[in-house]
């Protein structure tokens, strides 16, 4: 695995590029890194992630671009600066959001799509991203125990334990203020694509969801493979009640989807 640094607008990237054969370009979710991604991905891949502005290893730069969008035009820099014309893409969660995006406003650069857990659909700030709003004004001011007391964990470690372990871990990190003003921006922010746009995707995909999921609603997985024309579901162990389980069938499914021949030519 070799790492690689990216300048854009005054703030420097950083992504990994490991193996060889058809490029993957595998993004993180809000709040994480590329051993959130190496996790959960299959041996032997040719595989990209570029951790994004303000997560992971790379710097914020001005937070006026935490956006989608602008998380989606870094990838696209970085897989020209590593040679790639085209590539699958996929992510989890936000990731799956720049995904989208990237498939929707650029098809003759990818060939094939994986959206693993999305969060999103087409519209800005969907009512389950809220939960980030709310932990937002905490996080700004080091408030962990404030946020333990609060009506949304109270919430999450009901319905969604494995939630209330991910939004916890934006604590663990000692730049609060930026990284609140981060998930405030993306929380509050969409794909940038139509349902149209997703109608019209030739693009073979796969779209893995799990229940116990406040976050990552199961509907939205299932609205989205509705959607995408010869798009497939497969429903994954929620990480809730079994992680290994849940890591050994997201890899499984990754690597099966991409046997199958979804890299195109």
């Amino acid at each position: 695995m070799t790492w690689h640094r990216l300048a854009r607008d005054g703030a420097t990237l950083h992504g990994i590029d490991s193996g060889q054969g058809p490029a993957l370009i595998f993004q993180h979710g809000l709040g994480g890194d590329e051993a959130q991604v190496a996790e959960v991905m299959p041996a032997g891949l040719h595989r990209l992630t570029l951790e994004c502005r303000a997560q992971g290893r790379s710097e914020a730069g001005d937070p006026a671009a935490f956006s989608i969008a602008a998380f989606a035009d870094d990838i696209l820099a970085f897989a020209d600066a590593r040679g790639l014309a085209r590539f699958a893409i996929g992510g989890i969660s936000m990731g799956a959001a720049i995904a989208l995006r990237i498939a929707c406003l650029h098809p003759h650069r990818v060939t094939a799509l994986i959206l693993a857990r999305p969060a999103w659909l087409w519209d800005r700030a969907p009512a389950n991203m809220q939960v980030f709003a709310e932990l937002a004004p905490f996080l700004a001011i080091g408030d962990r125990d404030g946020f333990d007391a609060s009506p949304t964990a109270a919430l999450l470690a009901r319905e969604a334990p494995d939630n209330l372990a991910s939004l916890r871990k934006f604590f663990d990190r000692p730049d609060g203020a930026v990284r609140a003003k981060l998930i405030a921006a993306i929380s509050a922010d969409g794909p940038g694509v139509t349902e149209q746009d997703i109608r019209a995707l030739k693009v073979p995909t796969l779209v893995l969801g799990n229940a116990i999921d406040w976050i990552h609603p199961l509907a939205y997985a299932h609205q989205l493979t509705a959607r995408i024309p010869g798009a497939r579901f497969i429903e994954i162990t929620p990480k809730a009640t079994d992680k290994p389980r849940h890591v050994a069938e997201f890899q499984a499914a990754v690597r099966e989807f991409l046997l199958t021949g979804a890299q195109g030519p």
